[in-house]
């Protein structure tokens, strides 16, 4: 995203924390000191705390995932909590999220200097990034085994252990209204946890009880044949695949229906999704309209390896090896920002900060694990998770940026239909700063029951983070967020518009 998508998500939250706020908020309590970060390489004054460190998900301290945890910037003890995942799979919610996108602190150049985030999420909620599984940035396991048994199942479930755990040692926000989002491959990470959650909370003693609210993905996977589908027709709407591509890539794989539902595809559709990948070897596919890093320190060891094989994919995309060579992670007006990063966290004064790296990790931080090889489940489609979850009534909110041709807008409309009928369809609009004149913000589709998707116009990158953009675009974005939170119980009157 650019910061429209960070301002359009904070305001959600907005609306959550005032809606919280008056709750009588929970008596504070002892916090592990030992995790408060102090001495932070670059970090500009502020009047908010932030703690890292390790949260154990093993026995014996042989498993551990690391976070970040940021306390809102204003009454933090009457603000929800948030858990922000990014997806990969493999990839880093510190790396990207808290660094590149809503966290308070970004890493814009090689040196040590941190810029404020003037559109943080924490503006908004207490705000947690967690790096899981194992194998992320700095979450580590002492047996090389555990990296062999890694996918969604493993994932949920550490990352649940993980929340139980960093619960006890942040006691006073048990109980707290609590938020999970994410983007991309977290279409997946999100609702299985919400899912884990939810079960959970049914055997759950009173003061051990998550208090789920919702959660939202942003450009989000959930449904391989649509998500797959959806990649093709925007890669073809936008030029840059030719006609001929675009017919042969959806009659010759049977436009991606699952073996299961009687999809077919044909003995030239391995040919035909190379030739596809292909017409992105000299463009972003995470956001088609920035160019690409060429500082030389980029491509260099230290800088942003890009040789990770768990891109986000479908299954049958990620069986081509061209795929995992495609570029990785957008980067909005700066396209070297994962570049910076990468040098930043690798720094022994900044592990030193943040309790990073206890364990002195044979391999160098990198944003997408280099050492997990190896995906063993990921299913086809997490709607029938999403649909439970709503049926439990939990706020769902999926949403997509138009400039990214991975999970992208096309994706949402063609796989709307797991979340049920849409109810209403409206363009949102709102002002331009200070120009006194309306411009379009996005599209809302609300469904019946606790659903919305969306497609929001985005700037430089519209992708996978926030890594960029004028802080004006981040004004778009906001009457999709404050039209998605009251989801009315019944039909969306036709024709209602927001205008800010």
């Amino acid at each position: 995203h650019t910061e429209a998508a960070v301002a359009m998500a904070m305001a959600f939250f907005l609306l959550a924390a005032a809606a919280s706020a008056a709750v009588a908020g929970a008596s504070w309590s002892p916090r592990p000191e030992g995790d408060l970060v102090t001495g932070l390489p670059g970090q500009p004054e502020v009047g908010f705390k932030h703690y890292a460190g390790y949260v154990d998900v093993g026995t014996g301290g042989d498993k551990a995932l690391f976070y970040w945890f940021f306390e809102a910037e204003q009454e933090p003890e009457k603000k929800p909590l948030m858990l922000w995942l990014n997806g990969g799979p493999g990839c880093s919610s510190i790396a990207y999220g808290a660094a590149q996108e809503l966290g308070p602190f970004l890493v814009r150049g090689y040196g040590a200097n941190l810029t404020r985030n003037a559109y943080a999420w924490n503006k908004a909620v207490n705000l947690l990034f967690l790096e899981a599984p194992v194998g992320v940035g700095f979450s580590y396991t002492n047996k090389t085994a555990d990296l062999g048994r890694l996918g969604d199942r493993v994932t949920a479930q550490d990352s649940y252990t993980f929340l139980l755990n960093w619960l006890a040692k942040f006691p006073e926000f048990k109980g707290r209204d609590f938020y999970i989002a994410g983007e991309s491959y977290a279409g997946h990470y999100v609702p299985q946890l919400a899912d884990l959650i939810y079960e959970g909370n049914k055997a759950a003693g009173r003061g051990s009880i998550i208090n789920l609210k919702g959660f939202m993905i942003g450009n989000a996977v959930l449904n391989d044949e649509t998500d797959q589908l959806g990649m093709v027709e925007y890669a073809w709407s936008h030029a840059i695949i030719s006609d001929e591509l675009h017919s042969a890539v959806t009659r010759e794989c049977d436009s991606f229906k699952e073996e299961a539902d009687g999809g077919r595809p044909g003995k030239g559709c391995s040919s035909a999704v190379r030739a596809f990948m292909g017409a992105f070897d000299d463009i972003d596919i995470y956001s088609i309209y920035t160019p690409t890093c060429l500082s030389p320190s980029a491509g260099s060891a230290s800088a942003a390896p890009r040789s990770s094989r768990l891109v986000t994919a479908p299954r049958l995309f990620s069986q081509h090896e061209a795929w995992h060579m495609m570029r990785r992670a957008p980067a909005g007006y700066d396209p070297c920002t994962e570049a910076y990063v990468t040098r930043y966290f690798n720094r022994q004064d900044v592990q030193r900060a943040l309790h990073a790296n206890r364990t002195g990790l044979k391999y160098p931080y990198s944003p997408c694990s280099a050492v997990i090889s190896k995906w063993n489940d990921s299913p086809a489609t997490v709607l029938p998770v999403l649909k439970k979850l709503m049926a439990a009534g939990l706020r769902v909110w999926v949403y997509s940026l138009n400039s990214h041709a991975i999970c992208d807008a096309t994706q949402r409309r063609h796989g709307r239909e797991g979340a049920g009928d849409v109810d209403a369809v409206q363009r949102q609009r709102d002002e331009a700063a200070g120009a006194g004149e309306e411009r379009v913000a996005g599209v809302v589709l609300q469904a019946a029951g606790s659903w919305v998707g969306g497609g929001v116009r985005g700037g430089a990158d519209a992708g996978d983070g926030a890594r960029g953009g004028a802080p004006g675009a981040a004004l778009r974005a906001r009457p999709l967020a404050r039209h998605a939170l009251p989801l009315p119980p019944g039909p969306a009157p036709a024709g209602r518009r927001s205008t800010l």
